[in-house]
């Protein structure tokens, strides 16, 4: 079963988020579930210096924007083609520009992303054309649309086609006066369609137009339906509820396992925990820390935003700082946050660190070395960094909303007795709730024999890529079916 994968990010290539996670370790899960995955990308600087083998490939008809087509190999045998065209080579960043806004030509890049997606399944390639397109978040939305639009030209349905939504708060909405660059026919311009409020969403265009909708977990699926976390589409997404399920992300344990993360300050497992403490104090050392080991070590990475929770963390520092525990952040984002993170810092430099930017390497050792890794987020669709944690013994502290909710088990009372715990969840978006919650973390730190059988918990969840891989796979045939 040909299918063909669109996103606009891959790891280790780019990565701005978990997206680039997903989409680098779906493609090889598939593969044992008797699908054939190639992934089509825009030739951002980063993924086209990533490809050493990448060489222009002969299509069968002209495309867009000028543009080329380039094929080539990842490290993984992953076969990926890529748009090479000009508007792809400025920006370090594929959605920010040096400025901080979005790039002034955003809907052309993301657009042509979508219509080559479409274009294979008309049979750009001559030696290869899919069955599936799965297009991810808005950046991708558009496939479904093009192919759509192709099928009505052609008469026929050219290929199935699946939208994943990773985070429905990034919708790709442009003023209406974008549509002649689109190249799509008038009426997909309506409200049942692409416009919305007056405007054009692509993420819209692809919730109407996919076979199929797919969502980062079962939670989300439900959540998005609901006004407060439907982000004005949640209307939309009840009438294709019967077309939306959540399928939980996965790990890829090749790369997050600290048995074999060579990145890391020591090996362990969960049955030879002894190089976790040989982290904890590399940690403490690297970001400057006093070498304490009676309270627990919480650390962050994340974009910095209120809807990950960071009100919530400086709200409640003092709690955490007057139990004695300690806090290291890695992420950027909002400036003002950044600026109160550099502040405590500052004024408590044995106890808080942080570091701005994303640092990959780092992000591992954070996860390795912390006793405790917090996602206290508004809204979270899935969420990895609590995934990595429980893998690597790091009990998340997180809120009881999306993914977080599937993925993590509270240790009240009740779950330690039967075993099930697995970090501290807490349900209100309220300062007073997650104050609670480091509360519970810091008095469950002082019980060792607890703490460790907890972790022992954690450690055993397993969450690889093998189960969402065989439901895509499922979805794929009812899709061609």
């Amino acid at each position: 079963m040909r299918v063909l994968q669109v996103c606009s990010e891959l790891f280790p290539l780019l990565k701005t988020g978990g997206l680039a996670d997903v989409c680098a370790a779906l493609p090889t899960a598939l593969a044992t579930h008797g699908c054939e995955v190639r992934v089509l990308l825009p030739a951002f600087p980063a993924i086209r210096a990533g490809i050493a083998d990448a060489k222009p490939l002969a299509p069968a008809f002209a495309l867009p924007e000028g543009a080329q087509l380039l094929h080539g190999t990842l490290a993984d045998s992953t076969r990926v083609y890529l748009i090479d065209a000009p508007m792809y080579a400025h920006g370090a960043n594929p959605y920010i520009g040096a400025d901080g806004l979005p790039h002034a030509d955003s809907h052309r890049r993301f657009a042509l992303l979508g219509r080559v997606g479409a274009q294979l399944a008309e049979g750009l390639d001559p030696g290869w054309q899919p069955a599936v397109v799965h297009s991810h978040d808005w950046h991708a939305a558009l496939a479904p649309v093009y192919l759509q639009a192709a099928a009505m030209r052609h008469r026929r349905r050219l290929a199935g086609s699946v939208f994943t939504i990773h985070n429905l708060a990034f919708q790709g909405v442009f003023p209406m006066v974008v549509e002649p660059e689109l190249g799509l026919p008038a009426e997909f311009f309506g409200m049942r369609r692409l416009e919305f409020y007056g405007q054009v969403s692509f993420m819209k265009g692809g919730l109407v137009h996919a076979d199929r909708l797919t969502t980062v977990s079962p939670t989300y699926a439900r959540e998005i339906q609901t006004e407060e976390q439907g982000c004005g589409l949640d209307g939309v997404l009840r009438e294709r509820a019967g077309d939306l399920s959540g399928i939980l992300n996965g790990v890829d344990p090749k790369v997050w396992s600290p048995a074999t993360d060579a990145g890391i300050a020591a090996l362990y497992s969960a049955t030879s925990m002894g190089g976790k403490a040989a982290c904890r104090t590399a940690l403490q050392a690297e970001f400057g820390l006093a070498p304490q080991q009676e309270a627990p070590l919480f650390g962050i990475v994340s974009r910095l935003t209120d809807q990950k929770g960071f009100n919530l963390v400086l709200a409640g520092l003092d709690e955490l700082l007057g139990r004695g525990a300690q806090l290291v952040v890695l992420g950027s984002g909002d400036p003002a946050l950044e600026a109160e993170l550099r502040a405590a810092a500052a004024a408590h430099p044995a106890q808080v660190a942080v570091r701005f930017g994303y640092d990959e390497a780092l992000a591992h050792r954070i996860v390795a070395g912390a006793d405790v890794i917090g996602v206290p987020s508004r809204f979270e669709p899935c969420g990895l960094t609590q995934l990595y944690g429980l893998r690597y013994g790091t009990l998340p502290l997180v809120r009881r909303v999306g993914g977080l909710a599937d993925s993590v088990v509270d240790c009240a009372l009740e779950n330690l007795a039967d075993g099930s715990a697995t970090g501290f969840v807490f349900e209100r978006f309220d300062v007073g709730d997650y104050r609670a919650a480091v509360r519970r973390a810091c008095v469950l730190h002082a019980r060792p024999d607890e703490w460790r059988r907890v972790q022992a918990t954690a450690m055993a969840q397993n969450f690889d890529w093998d189960a969402a891989a065989a439901r895509y796979a499922a979805l794929y045939r009812s899709v061609i079916a």
